[in-house]
C-alpha cells in the first residue's frame, strides 16, 4: 500500500527576497569577481530565483589567499586574549541578527524556520567555545625536563592561511566548526561557500563587518571546483577543511596530500538506528521524525536505515509509519509546517530513482512522499516523507547515501545482527540504538564502527566542545571539526628545550 502526505496546506507565502548578485569579500572589501561565469540561486520552495552567484576564477580565489598571507603574521602576533575578544563580538552580531540569519538560511536551502534557528544557534556555540582560546590554546612545560637545569615546553603556534569548501546542507553552521578556531589559534582563513546556498554566509560576512577584523583575516569567495581548486593547489594554503559527499572528499583530501597540506574531509553517511523489543517507541517517535526527516533529510546525521530489532517489528512500523504520514510538507517560513522542500529538481529526480531502484529490488513501498502536493507553492520541489519496507542490508538504497527524506526498514532478528549490518557499511558517521537496558546500550556504543554514537536519540550531533567524529568512508584526517580537535589542527607543537 502507498499512502501519500498530500493535502491542502494552507501555508502562508513568504514575502519573495532578491539579494542580486553576491560578490566576494577580500582583504575587508566587497568586490565583484573577475569572472563570467554565474548560477542562479533558488528558494526551493517556490523555484524562484532569489539571487546569482559568481563562480570566481581562480585569480579571484588566489587574491584573497594572498589577502590573508599577508594579514598573517601582525594577526599570529595578536594576543590570544585579543582574539577572545573578537569572539566575543562576533557572538553578539551573530545573536542581534539571529533570526534575520536563520531566515535567509531557510529562503536559500528551504528548511523549517525552527531547524534554520537550530543552525544558526549551533554557530553561536563554536564562537562561544572559541572564546575561550586563551586556555584551549595552552602548552605544557616541565622544569628540569630534559636535565639539570635544561627546561623543557611545548608551545601551540599557528601556522598561516587555512581554507574551507562549505556545503549546501548547513550554510549557516559547518562553516563554524572551523573558521572560528583558525581564527581565535592565530590563523587567516579563506571560506568558499556552496554555489547552491551561498546567501546566508554573504549576509552573515555583512553583519560580522562590525566586529572590525583586520582587513584579510577572513575572507569569502564564491564559486565552484574552479575555486577550490586553486585553493587546494595554493602553496600559500597550510590547511583545507571540507564537509561533503565522500567521492569529493576523497578527491580533497588526495589533492591536499599529495601538496603536504594538512586537510579535514567529512563526508557522506548512511546511518543505522537500532530500535529493541524494550524501547519506549511512543516516547522515541518524535526523535525519530526528527531524525529521519528533519532537514527533509539533507544532513549527514539524518537516519537512513530502520532496524527493527526482533518482536518490535510490527509495532515500530505502525507506528512510525503512521507519524510520518502526519508531518504537515511546506515552505520553511510556515510555522505550522514540519518539513521544508529539497533543494532542487535534480534532488527530486534523484531521490526519486532511488525509490524507483529500491521497489524493482523488492523493497515494498509503504508510504511515497513523491505525490505530496503543496497548493500555492507548485513550483517548489517537494518529496514528502517516503518509507520503504521490506528492506534487506545488500540493496543499493540501504548503501548508498539518498541524501533525502527515505526511511528503509530492515527487520534483523537480534542485537548482534543489527551491529554486524551497521558495521558492514562502508560508512562510519553515526548509529543510534534505542532501548531501556544499559547493558545493550554499552554492547550497541561499544563495538559499533560509528564516529558519533546516540543512545535512545537519533541525531548525536556534537555540541560545540566536543568534536564531529566520523569514520571509515564518512571521514578523511586525523583530527576532527569542533572543539579542541580543530585547536590542534589549526596549531603546529613546537617544543622548546632551554637552558640558561
Amino acid at each position: 500500500m502507498s499512502h501519500t502526505t498530500s493535502g491542502t496546506f494552507n501555508c502562508l507565502k513568504a514575502p519573495q527576497e532578491d539579494y542580486g548578485t553576491l560578490k566576494n569579500y577580500v582583504d575587508g572589501e566587497w568586490v565583484e569577481a573577475t569572472t563570467d561565469r554565474s548560477l542562479e540561486v533558488e528558494n526551493p520552495a517556490t523555484g524562484q530565483i532569489i539571487g546569482k552567484v559568481p563562480l570566481s576564477s581562480a585569480a579571484d580565489m588566489e587574491a584573497a589567499i594572498k589577502a590573508a598571507d599577508e594579514a598573517w603574521w601582525d594577526w599570529r602576533a595578536t594576543p590570544p586574549i585579543v582574539r577572545a575578544r573578537y569572539m566575543y563580538r562576533i557572538k553578539d552580531l551573530l545573536e542581534r541578527n539571529f533570526e534575520e540569519i536563520s531566515r535567509v538560511a531557510t529562503q536559500e536551502h528551504g528548511k523549517h524556520i525552527d531547524e534554520a534557528r537550530g543552525e544558526t544557534r549551533r554557530a553561536i556555540e563554536n564562537v562561544e567555545t572559541a572564546a575561550g582560546i586563551p586556555t584551549m590554546m595552552m602548552g605544557y612545560n616541565l622544569e628540569d625536563g630534559a636535565a639539570k637545569n635544561i627546561d623543557e615546553m611545548a608551545v601551540r603556534q599557528p601556522l598561516g592561511v587555512f581554507g574551507h569548501i562549505a556545503p549546501f546542507n548547513f550554510p549557516g553552521m559547518v562553516p563554524y566548526w572551523f573558521w572560528p578556531y583558525a581564527i581565535a589559534t592565530g590563523n587567516t582563513f579563506v571560506l568558499k561557500p556552496s554555489e547552491q546556498t551561498p546567501i546566508t554566509l554573504q549576509r552573515t560576512f555583512e553583519v560580522l563587518e562590525d566586529a572590525d577584523l583586520p582587513p584579510g583575516v577572513l575572507n569569502l569567495v564564491n564559486g565552484d571546483r574552479v575555486a577550490a581548486d586553486a585553493m587546494l593547489d595554493s602553496p600559500l594554503v597550510k590547511g583545507v577543511t571540507f564537509v561533503g559527499s565522500t567521492p569529493v572528499g576523497k578527491h580533497i583530501y588526495a589533492r591536499c596530500g599529495q601538496t603536504g597540506k594538512r586537510c579535514i574531509a567529512q563526508a557522506g553517511a548512511k546511518n543505522f538506528l537500532a530500535v529493541m523489543p524494550d524501547a519506549e517507541i511512543d516516547r522515541a517517535m518524535p526523535n525519530m521524525m526528527a531524525s529521519f526527516f528533519g532537514n527533509s533529510g539533507q544532513r549527514c546525521l539524518a537516519g537512513a536505515n530502520l532496524v527493527a530489532v526482533g518482536d518490535i517489528y510490527d509495532e515500530l512500523k505502525e507506528k512510525f509509519s503512521a507519524a510520518a504520514s502526519k508531518l504537515k510538507v511546506g515552505p520553511g517560513l510556515d510555522e505550522s509546517c514540519q518539513m521544508g522542500p529539497v533543494i532542487s529538481a535534480a534532488s527530486v529526480e534523484r531521490i526519486g530513482g532511488y525509490i524507483d531502484g529500491a521497489v524493482e529490488q523488492g523493497a515494498r513501498l509503504i508510504l511515497d512522499g513523491r505525490d505530496v502536493e503543496v497548493p500555492g507553492y507548485e513550483g517548489g520541489h517537494w518529496v514528502g516523507p517516503t518509507i520503504l519496507d521490506a528492506c534487506t542490508p545488500e540493496m543499493t538504497h540501504c548503501q548508498e547515501e539518498i541524501f533525502g527524506p527515505v526511511a528503509s526498514i530492515i527487520r534483523v532478528a537480534d542485537l548482534e545482527e543489527a551491529i554486524r549490518i551497521t558495521n558492514a557499511s562502508p560508512f562510519g558517521n553515526s548509529a543510534s540504538i534505542y532501548t531501556q537496558s544499559g547493558r545493550v546500550a554499552r554492547t550497541f556504543q561499544y563495538k559499533c564502527q560509528a564516529g558519533n554514537i546516540g543512545v535512545n536519540l537519533g541525531i548525536p550531533a556534537p555540541m560545540a566542545y566536543f568534536p564531529f567524529a566520523g569514520q571509515k568512508d564518512s571521514f578523511f584526517g586525523t583530527m576532527h571539526g569542533q572543539g579542541s580537535d580543530a585547536v590542534q589542527f589549526f596549531t603546529d607543537t613546537k617544543v622548546l628545550i632551554i637552558r640558561w
